[in-house]
């Protein structure tokens, strides 16, 4: 991952996620989640108010993160869709990028490797 090349030449980075389950998963230096549907990381379109808010936040995290390894997410919501509607599912499209089902696949057969491999678990 890039962010991996730029903190081992010493410059400290923090990515803007609408996966933060990933960025958990795949060990990304720091990085801010927010719930936002995909093309819009920042907010809406247009919403500069929304938009400096994330990237506040986001380098707020970069300044007091503890160390790499640090995702938090922000508590920002999608107001696009009535109470109850399940803008998720709406927002997302019907098969996954193909960047997803691969990280998807790399997580899947990881988390094999390791129910076989005793050696393999944490702990």
């Amino acid at each position: 991952m890039l962010a991996r090349v730029i903190e081992a030449a010493g410059i400290s980075t923090v990515i803007v996620t609408l996966m933060p389950y990933f960025a958990e998963a795949l060990g990304v230096p720091r990085a801010v989640g927010v719930e936002f549907p995909f093309g819009h990381p920042l907010g809406h379109a247009g919403d500069r108010d929304e938009q400096m808010k994330v990237i506040g936040d986001a380098l707020r995290v970069l300044r007091d993160a503890p160390g790499p390894g640090t995702v938090e997410h922000l508590p920002y919501e999608w107001t696009d869709f009535p109470p109850g509607a399940d803008w998720k599912r709406e927002w997302q499209p019907a098969e996954p990028s193909p960047i997803v089902a691969l990280l998807r696949e790399r997580m899947r057969a990881q988390a094999e490797e390791q129910r076989s491999d005793p050696s393999l678990r944490e702990g």
